[in-house]
């Protein structure tokens, strides 16, 4: 996908004098107007296509009309060379068709951790912190393990601050249900405290799809 024709009326339409309306599905023949938007960002992503083929997608974020954004999108652009430190992402080679579009790395992690910051309000899901150049789109399932739809997917991702990221990540925390916090016994806990983890932590506003990849993710603690 590219920035032409529909895309780029999108990408465009505060200049050139355009609207965009949101209109949700309700059944056949019938939908509910829902708001007014306006362009926010775009990132690349890694998407299949009609074939099963993966292609460079394009995903938009919208605001609500007149809405003020506690952060701009140059503020939230990925920082490649310390989520490779991390080993979130491998980087891979666009082909020649990709390159005549744009020349990216693993396609994905700019649109995915976007998506995952504005899910969780811009705040770690644990401790509330707000800086988006520190908070982390933590996969619930790691990319490497993960298929194509679930490396995507928003629920899948919890936007965590480093602490809690790289133990999540290595399996020394999860989650119940009712978003407390569990330890792993592999650390004492007063090491735990150490870092700063006390135990008491609790995530409050997880979903319906959150708690499923949770179970999966707690099954590996």
């Amino acid at each position: 996908m590219e920035f032409t024709r529909g895309n780029l009326a999108l990408y465009n339409h505060r200049d050139s004098g355009k609207r965009v309306f949101l209109f949700e599905y309700v059944q056949r023949g019938w939908v509910r107007f829902e708001s007014e938007l306006e362009f926010y960002d775009a990132d690349f992503f890694e998407t299949p296509d009609r074939n099963g083929n993966n292609r460079i997608g394009i995903k938009f974020f919208f605001n609500k009309i007149g809405a003020r954004p506690t952060y701009q999108p140059e503020q939230l652009k990925l920082d490649l060379a310390a989520e490779m430190q991390r080993g979130k992402y491998e980087i891979r080679i666009p082909n020649s068709t990709e390159r005549e579009g744009l020349v990216t790395s693993r396609v994905g992690q700019g649109a995915y951790r976007k998506g995952i910051i504005h899910r969780w309000n811009y705040k770690c899901a644990v401790t509330d912190f707000n800086d988006p150049r520190i908070l982390i789109a933590s996969h619930i399932i790691p990319w490497k393990e993960a298929n194509d739809d679930q490396r995507l997917d928003i629920d899948n991702g919890i936007l965590l601050s480093p602490t809690y990221d790289a133990l999540f990540d290595r399996h020394l925390i999860s989650f119940e249900n009712s978003g407390k916090i569990i330890l792993s016994e592999q650390i004492a806990f007063d090491d735990f405290k150490k870092i700063g983890v006390n135990g008491k932590e609790k995530i409050s506003n997880l979903s319906q799809g959150n708690l499923e990849y949770l179970e999966i993710h707690r099954s590996n603690l």
